[in-house]
């Protein structure tokens, strides 16, 4: 099956599971997010094909910051080595980046770095990878909230172009929710944007999920009906040699 040929996909990602799988593994648990962004290559590869055109990578959410200080640490330091060392692989791959959440918290030398890939890959168009970082979907709709103000004019269409630009979010709705790790809940991650995303929950630790994962994930999608809550397409009746079958 042609994926690319189909309609185009917004995938979002939690990429969960990076330190259980290294604890399995007795190792510690950076290695865990080293081998995180091993998967999340993979997957920028396998998605242009599987007709994914932008996807969204939860990689450091705001309640992140409550881990130890070392391992944040670590994570900051890993998120400046990916983007900086992926930037030749993205002009290659036409992949442009873009940086979601907030920026004012995070190390001056990894928004140098964040900046740096922004520019470099502003004009390629092959996929859209989103990077949320510093992220909370509840504090972005509660900025875009204050920003549009009360009163009965504001539209979902007018709060949509103000939460764009609030944390940088963007109001791509989502399509395709993925969360590895065996967990099944949301981790307040692109609330608005998935409020119709088909949802997929893989058991599988995300340093070993791989292209074949991410479309497996797509297939499932594709085989689902979306209704955003119509009701179902009636059957058509086709004639088959003087007998009828329905066709959904």
């Amino acid at each position: 099956m042609n994926f690319a040929l189909q309609s185009a996909l917004h995938v979002a990602v939690i990429m969960d599971g990076n330190g259980r799988w290294a604890t399995l593994r007795g190792l510690p648990r950076m290695a865990g997010h080293q081998a995180g962004s091993e998967a999340l290559r993979r997957a920028v590869e396998a998605a242009p094909d599987l007709g994914v055109t932008a996807l969204t990578a939860y990689a450091f959410s705001c309640d992140n910051w409550k881990r130890p200080a070392e391992e944040v640490d670590a994570i900051m330091a890993l998120l400046g080595w990916y983007l900086r060392d992926e930037i030749p692989r993205m002009l290659a791959d036409r992949v442009r980046l873009s940086v979601i959440g907030r920026r004012d918290r995070l190390p001056d030398s990894l928004v140098g770095v964040i900046d740096e890939a922004e520019a470099a890959t502003r004009g390629c168009n092959r996929l859209h990878l989103r990077l949320a970082i510093d992220y909370s979907a509840r504090e972005s709709i509660l900025t875009a909230t204050g920003l549009c103000g009360g009163g009965t004019n504001v539209t979902p269409e007018r709060f949509e172009q103000t939460l764009a630009a609030t944390h940088r979010g963007g109001p791509q709705p989502v399509d395709l929710l993925i969360r590895t790790g065996g967990e099944q809940r949301l981790s307040d991650f692109l609330l608005w944007e998935c409020a119709y995303a088909e949802l997929v929950f893989i058991r599988r630790m995300w340093p070993d999920f791989g292209g074949s994962d991410l479309a497996k994930a797509v297939t499932e999608f594709r085989r689902r009906e979306r209704r955003f809550g119509d009701v179902p397409a009636p059957p058509i009746p086709v004639p088959v040699l003087g007998q009828e079958r329905w066709l959904h």
